[in-house]
């Protein structure tokens, strides 16, 4: 039996994307043949798949839950913002326009149509189909052009899970509201609740549970509690708001800070460095002292001209000039490294009006933008220490170092194919590095060398087998969750309700 479930949500960030990789594994777990679908995402933390193409990080991860290789019809439509109002349009894994927002939405239906087709490859491969919603399923001023959330389920026969965050506040209306706004051919679809990050005694909440389900007609599933510590990628630069310049660094820990940038990407590059016990990861917004600090990364970027401007106009280049002068550790990933180069030149305007920038001179290295845009999936060693390092590259531009400079990487597969080639650079004393390989902290070897060599004394504190931590979230889930019930509305005829 071919079947679909969909999870939407009340909000954005109340936990769908989550919700969505526990049910992949749970369901792997149950022996079916299980894989995600996003008809359409919006996020700069993209994956590079086996075959060179560009997918949300978030779809990816679901695809690794679900135990399978992620593949672009998990996501055919990705939009990357790049200015306020517009974003680079992903279809299939390519990009292929910037758009701003209205003309976006006036090429809705057929990237629905593009969309379908992926999920109907899907589901001729695959029996259970996870589907992910977008923000909130209830924008009402979105409806008609909206192809993510409940046109996407009507066509695929598939019931509503409906999630809401209770640790955000004002539940009750976030599920309440939902409905009360909701045409009733949608909100018939609605089958079964989710209540994310519960904290507290579950019993004082039954009366709760009671009055939500006796205004909607529809059972809650699971008030799952909140999970801490939780080593799944997170969609998008949303949950970062959460962390943004947290206090000063503690004394005996390995303080690491990622500056925030405005138009950040790919942030979830640093994840496992902050799940290393005695590391302290920071994202820092507003420029500070750092010279408590033993390294500071400048993240990826989707539009690294106007971040630099940014940068300049708040002050952190000249914080970061002072660090450099005290002797600390500076890197840069993707737009990062480019930033630290003298010049980053744009014939074409991909970033804005054709012309060039300089950047803030700390690597002898110039980057020239270009229409098309690099991915691939990188092996390689890392020059200064010999680890094996592993990652995914998702750049506009080439980068070629000056003579003040020394190769960084040296490559030897890109999309599984052997090569003999360099990527990245760093000064001589490796103080300065930067370098496009994504996902380069979540090589064990490498990411091990680079903190002992912060702090020699380093102490591991988690050397033992590490828990899968796509297992441990299906647990949380499972223990919460009424699984014979939801079973049970994904087995019943949508059609005849």
């Amino acid at each position: 039996m071919k079947r679909a479930i969909a999870v939407f949500g009340t909000a954005s960030d109340v936990g769908k994307s989550i919700v969505v990789t526990a049910l992949c594994r749970i369901f792997s777990n149950l022996g079916m043949a299980v894989a995600p679908f996003k008809a359409q995402n919006m996020s700069n933390n993209s994956f590079v798949t086996k075959d060179g193409g560009e997918m949300g990080r978030a779809q990816a991860a679901q695809a690794l839950a679900s135990r399978v290789e992620p593949h672009v019809d998990m996501n055919p439509v990705l939009l990357k913002p790049n200015t306020d109002i517009g974003s680079q349009l992903v279809l299939h894994g390519r990009a292929i326009d910037n758009v701003r927002a209205s003309e976006y939405f006036r090429q809705s239906r057929w990237l629905f149509e593009e969309a379908l087709r992926s999920f109907q490859r899907l589901r001729s491969r695959y029996n259970l189909i996870v589907i992910e919603g977008a923000g909130s399923c209830a924008e009402v001023n979105l409806m008609d052009r909206d192809f993510v959330n409940f046109r996407m389920a009507h066509v695929a026969d598939a019931p509503v899970i409906l999630v809401a965050d209770i640790d955000r506040g004002g539940v009750f209306a976030q599920i309440v509201g939902t409905f009360e706004v909701l045409p009733p051919e949608n909100r018939n679809l609605i089958k079964g609740l989710i209540i994310n990050r519960f904290r507290g005694e579950p019993g004082l909440f039954v009366d709760g549970i009671r009055y939500i389900e006796e205004k909607t007609g529809v059972p809650v599933l699971g008030l799952i509690p909140y999970l801490p510590h939780l080593r799944i990628d997170a969609e998008d630069s949303v949950a970062l708001e959460r962390e943004l310049d947290p206090p000063s660094p503690q004394e005996g820990m390995v303080n690491i800070a990622v500056l925030r940038l405005p138009h950040i990407s790919n942030f979830t590059d640093f994840s496992s460095l902050g799940q290393e016990e005695g590391v302290q990861l920071h994202y820092l917004l507003i420029p500070r002292d750092l010279k408590r600090y033993r390294l500071v990364i400048l993240p990826g970027t989707k539009n690294a001209q106007s971040d630099l401007a940014w940068m300049r106009e708040v002050g952190w280049d000249q914080v970061l000039y002072e660090y450099k002068e005290a002797g600390g550790e500076i890197g840069g990933i993707c737009g990062g490294y480019q930033m630290l180069g003298r010049m980053i030149w744009d014939p074409h305007g991909v970033e804005g009006n054709p012309g060039k920038m300089k950047g803030l001179g700390l690597l002898d290295v110039e980057t020239t933008l270009q229409r098309e845009k690099t991915l691939s999936r990188t092996i390689g060693l890392w020059l200064p220490d010999g680890s094996r390092v592993e990652g995914y590259e998702i750049h506009l531009g080439t980068t070629n170092r000056g003579p003040y400079t020394l190769p960084l990487i040296e490559v030897s597969s890109r999309n599984g194919e052997g090569t003999k080639d360099y990527d990245g650079a760093c000064t001589t004393d490796g103080k300065i590095w930067g370098t496009y390989l994504h996902g380069l902290f979540d090589s064990e070897e490498f990411r091990r060398s680079l903190l002992r060599k912060l702090n020699p004394d380093f102490k591991w504190g988690n050397d033992g087998p590490v828990e899968d931590p796509y297992d441990a979230l299906a647990w949380h889930f499972s223990t919460h969750l009424d699984l014979k019930r939801l079973l049970e509305i994904m087995d019943k005829d949508l059609r005849h309700p």
